[in-house]
């Protein structure tokens, strides 16, 4: 089963379904800018994802602004002080980064080393 996503030029989407107009309907995400779109069909859905995206593209390129990509690797982690502690003593120790150490927690949870579940 495939998960309610799109993906287009490097950029996902969000798709839903809207009962009461009887169509689907379609959020880019993490662009702080809007971009939705709608369609009848799922042929139709999709190729509005295009428009939307290439319009966004077509847009920021007319007016000299650099498109946003969703993800720039570059986000703040809230934890409480003893883990940040932690983590910094083993950075210190292990000569790295706090910024690698958060990496490899993440890479290793991600590739199924996790203790729990998200939901």
């Amino acid at each position: 089963m495939k998960s309610d996503m799109m993906k287009y030029k490097g950029y996902r989407a969000s798709i839903g379904y809207d009962e009461s107009d009887n169509i689907f309907i379609g959020e880019v995400f993490g662009v702080s800018d809007s971009l939705n779109f709608h369609g009848k069909s799922i042929e139709e859905l999709e190729q509005s994802f295009h428009d939307c995206v290439d319009n966004y593209l077509s847009i920021c390129a007319k007016i000299g602004k650099e498109p946003q990509k969703e993800f720039s690797g570059s986000f703040n982690v809230r934890t409480t002080p003893q883990i940040h502690e932690k983590a910094a003593e083993y950075a210190f120790e292990n000569g790295c980064s706090l910024n690698q150490v958060v990496s490899m927690a993440m890479e290793a949870f991600l590739n199924g080393k996790r203790k729990k579940r998200l939901n």
